[in-house]
């Protein structure tokens, strides 16, 4: 069982940064940064494939945000630059046991972190 802890939401005003954190307890095959907001169905953000590199990004923050990875560390990053108040959500941190491409639907991710808030004000 991999266990997934996040750090690093907050509450930012619009054009702020933020960078968010997630501990993974063993090494996994893709990690993914998904945020839903309430009523929403939960949307990925930014993933990326532990081996190789590979990247996914959600039209939406592609140029503000990056998605990189410690893999010594087993540390999934997530910088956020340029927040809109369209930005706020419940971030949370899923990653799949295995995996060809990094996928965005949240159907293919075995372990979830519990989330970690991020609200941006405007």
């Amino acid at each position: 069982q991999v266990q997934l802890v996040e750090s690093g939401g907050g509450s930012v005003q619009a054009g702020g940064s933020l960078r968010l954190s997630c501990v993974a307890s063993m090494d996994t095959a893709c990690m993914t940064w998904f945020r839903q907001v309430p009523g929403k169905e939960r949307e990925a953000v930014a993933g990326i494939k532990s081996t190789g590199g590979s990247t996914l990004y959600a039209n939406s923050v592609k140029d503000r945000f990056t998605i990189f990875q410690d893999s010594a560390k087993r540390t999934l990053y997530l910088q956020m630059n340029s927040l809109k108040p369209g930005d706020t959500a419940m971030y949370y941190c899923a990653a799949a046991r295995a995996c060809f491409y990094v996928s965005g639907s949240p159907v293919n991710y075995d372990y979830w972190g519990q989330g970690t808030q991020v609200t941006v004000s405007s």
